[in-house]
């Protein structure tokens, strides 16, 4: 077994309510546009590296975050090879036998989401680590994500290359692998969502906690608006984590201070609740969304629905005060007439 540290960029549909989505056998989080990778050696320091290009063929505009983001321009997307023949060359590449490291869980399922459209064989490519799970445990940290960039800074890494480039961000995660006790992490990885849970303010052990912890926690970061947030397909759209099939949710359920809620349900593995908070930067006014994910037992769909009923009977108490108030607004009519 070897390892490879892999970082996908990839491009996104203009609307969630686009057409396209009609033509796919699963929701589409994101069309990879490039694969980075770099091998560990067997002091776990970054050896032979691998890029491509992929030319999409579902979302093909551009998206101007992403074109933003990666510097990817129309040109470049066009000369890029076909996904079946980008996995081909990387699989090749890879060798037998690998498992592949990650900086968070987006890339192994966008990866997945990919190969399910094509139609290719993925039993190759079913082992991943998340480095982020490792870090956190190493460093005395919990369960809240960190960014590549604050673990290079935590290790005095210098930033040598391009960032937001496959490539590029996969180096730069072969470094930070290379400052973590990877054999230590790896026999305790298992065990890791445990520990950092255990770390949380709020934790109790099981059994007498009153808040029920959380499957996954998602950080995004960067936006112009809180709409902007919320439009965003990572946070809106949601996947089951067992069988990665796109979940149809119920509505968006205000719980005030920036925290919404919705229900999503899987007909084979169960409900889950997703919650999602907002919060704005002093420093430059950007908003930042975070997502977090419940298993939904029977108490947390009874608390959904709860509060999805009562949101409902403000809103139509509101359309009836409107109407009362329109009402006693009319002018009188006079009876000297």
């Amino acid at each position: 077994m070897h390892y490879v540290v892999v970082d996908l960029e990839w491009n996104q549909a203009m609307s969630s309510k686009s057409s396209v989505f009609n033509k796919l056998p699963i929701h589409l989080s994101g069309e990879i546009i490039e694969i980075g990778a770099v091998k560990l050696n067997d002091d776990m320091t970054p050896g032979e590296e691998f890029t491509i290009d992929v030319k999409p063929v579902y979302f093909r505009q551009m998206h101007y975050k992403v074109k933003n983001i990666t510097g990817f321009d129309k040109e470049r997307l066009s000369a890029g090879e076909s996904f079946p023949d980008a996995l081909q060359k990387f699989r090749e590449w890879c060798g037998d036998g690998v498992t592949f490291l990650t900086w968070g869980n987006d890339d192994q399922r966008v990866m997945e989401q990919n190969i399910i459209i094509h139609d290719l064989d993925w039993d190759w490519i079913n082992e991943w680590i998340n480095l982020q799970l490792i870090y956190n445990v190493q460093n005395g940290l919990d369960k809240n994500q960190k960014s590549l960039a604050s673990a290079m800074e935590h290790y005095e890494i210098e930033q040598t290359r391009v960032a937001h480039d496959a490539l590029g961000d996969a180096y730069n995660t072969a470094l930070v692998a290379s400052h973590l006790d990877m054999a230590e992490g790896l026999r305790h990885y298992d065990e890791a969502g445990q520990i950092l849970a255990a770390r949380m303010p709020n934790y109790k052990p099981k059994g007498e906690s009153q808040e029920p912890n959380f499957l996954l926690h998602e950080v995004y970061d960067g936006f112009l608006t809180k709409n902007a947030a919320f439009d965003d397909p990572r946070v809106l759209h949601f996947s089951c984590p067992a069988c990665g099939r796109e979940l149809e949710g119920n509505k968006w359920v205000n719980q005030g201070d920036q925290r919404y809620m919705n229900l999503f349900t899987c007909e084979e593995h169960g409900s889950f609740l997703v919650r999602a908070r907002f919060k704005k930067l002093a420093e430059d006014g950007s908003w930042v969304a975070n997502r977090l994910v419940y298993e939904a037992d029977e108490e947390m769909q009874d608390f959904y629905r709860q509060k999805a009923t009562q949101a409902r009977r403000r809103s139509r108490g509101r359309s009836g005060r409107r109407g009362r108030d329109a009402r006693q607004a009319q002018p009188q009519e006079s009876s000297n007439e």
